[in-house]
């Protein structure tokens, strides 16, 4: 599959328009003010409208065979939105909780996902900052709580993210920029026990998104890093990121990363119980280049339902089995550490 690279080093939007497809790196400017917002109609939306439409969100994982946790904030305008969780595999025991910001009071986000600082704070309760820093590239998590330290830094030189933007609904889009597959250093102080991320072999994943999405929306998402367990490449380092549901307008997000090179993926397929998501769950490809099977250890869920905002959220973090076909080659993922997901919001 050849893929056509835009320049990276340009701004997204130009007269007016976003530029969709893939580029050879991720964005450090995203200048959404520039966007011309019009409805179906050719017609200009109003400016409170385009400040409404605009959603943002931003997460980072990570994962080892001792602990998985996972932390996104959410830009919604009309409230900010923050989770973190933390599980303990030897243990089996889950940490985890979720805040809301009114209109986004205390709370600042990163506009591209090259240099800059998103900040989620709430006085005596929360703190959160996530930063991006390109020279040298690296992006770092710090995270103060009751019961809860982490500093998590994933270095990214070598590394070359996914970067796409794609048209969404009639007249919106989606850029969403993603990275996984490089260790982690730093710790995790959880409940009084530090965890040195470096010595656990914990690995990290990123998504930064942005844009002007479907008022009511829905996806699935899978994601995984770590050292590969068995085969020819035991030993390398592997990310994989897959989605449906989102990206998929001319370009699809799907991808692998083996040892800091992307591959691109065709579409993927998710087959499990809506009804109980913590059943097994099967992701394939339908050329065949990919058959994984991931068994869920919990969850982390967002449920609510408030009038102008619904979202039924569920993340599952767990182990993946199976196989990825690169270039004829059967790389085996047995064992690999990560998450699924499934969203529905209307926002």
């Amino acid at each position: 599959m050849t893929i056509h690279f835009l320049a990276a080093n340009e701004p997204l939007i130009v007269d007016g328009k976003p530029r969709f497809g893939y580029f050879d790196d991720a964005l450090p400017i995203i200048n959404t003010p520039d966007f011309v917002y019009d409805n179906p109609f050719g017609q200009a939306r109003s400016d409170f409208q385009k400040w409404l439409g605009n959603k943002e969100f931003q997460y980072f994982g990570g994962m080892s065979d001792r602990l998985i946790f996972g932390c996104a904030i959410a830009n919604l305008r009309y409230v900010a939105i923050a989770f973190v969780y933390v599980y303990d595999i030897k243990a089996q025991k889950l940490w985890s909780r979720s805040w809301r910001s009114p209109l986004g009071l205390g709370f600042d986000l990163a506009n591209n996902p090259r240099q800059g600082e998103t900040h989620f704070h709430i006085p005596a309760i929360i703190d959160i900052h996530l930063r991006y820093q390109d020279n040298p590239r690296q992006k770092t998590l710090m995270i103060k709580c009751k019961g809860l330290d982490i500093e998590a830094r994933m270095d990214e030189q070598g590394l070359q993210p996914m970067s796409i933007c794609t048209r969404t609904g009639y007249s919106g889009w989606t850029y969403t920029a993603k990275s996984a597959g490089q260790p982690l250093h730093g710790f995790v102080k959880l409940n009084g026990e530090h965890i040195d991320l470096q010595q656990i072999k914990a690995y990290g994943s990123l998504d930064f998104s942005t844009g002007y999405m479907r008022r009511e929306t829905w996806w699935n998402w899978a994601c995984s890093a770590g050292e590969i367990q068995s085969g020819a490449r035991k030993g390398q380092r592997a990310g994989l990121n897959l989605s449906t549901g989102v990206n998929e307008t001319s370009f699809s997000e799907n991808c692998f990363w083996l040892n800091g090179q992307c591959y691109p993926l065709n579409h993927a397929q998710f087959k499990f119980d809506i009804k109980d998501t913590l059943q097994p769950w099967q992701i394939t490809a339908d050329n065949g280049q990919l058959q994984l099977q991931f068994q869920p250890m919990g969850m982390h869920r967002e449920k609510v339902r408030a009038g102008f905002l619904n979202t039924h959220f569920r993340q599952m973090f767990g182990e993946f089995k199976g196989y990825i076909v690169l270039n004829g080659e059967e790389i085996c993922l047995d064992g690999l550490k990560g998450f699924v997901e499934d969203q529905y919001i209307k926002w």
